[in-house]
């Protein structure tokens, strides 16, 4: 299982969706020989510095990430008839610029597309994709 590598993990700071604590997930990644983990919480980076910290600690390649909610129109539109429900995709920083972008993507969600839950959109992805790796996500993303 050397080869394997998690891309889409959600720990403790993923409410009501992660369960793993760091410390327990960095141990069994080390047990099963891996040599790199994502933390793609949703639409939050609260983890990310304990993680990496984690990871570093059990010789483990963090890579930082996150599971964003994108709005079907505009983050910044609230309608309950059209934008109560939003699609997810993950995103991977592969470098400095890509976890700086993850950064405003993320904290731009709560300040400007914050509508049940943290949003953004097609434009301000766009604007700030530099240096980041997009998935599909889960059964919610919009490919599925």
């Amino acid at each position: 299982m050397r080869d394997f590598v998690h891309l889409h993990m959600h720990t403790e700071y993923s409410l009501l969706d992660g369960a793993g604590r760091l410390e327990k997930i960095m141990e069994k990644v080390k047990e099963q020989g891996m040599k790199a983990i994502a933390i793609t919480d949703h639409g939050v980076m609260y983890g990310v510095v304990d993680f990496y910290k984690q990871a570093l600690k059990y010789d483990i390649k963090p890579i930082i990430g996150c599971e964003v909610y994108v709005a079907t129109r505009g983050m910044e539109d609230r309608n309950p008839k059209y934008d109560s429900d939003q699609y997810h995709l993950v995103l991977l920083a592969k470098n400095d610029i890509g976890y700086k972008n993850l950064m405003i993507l993320v904290s731009q969600g709560f300040i400007k597309g914050f509508y049940y839950k943290p949003r953004v959109d097609i434009n301000i992805l766009k604007k700030h994709s530099e240096g980041l790796i997009a998935l599909s996500g889960c059964l919610a993303g919009a490919v599925q």
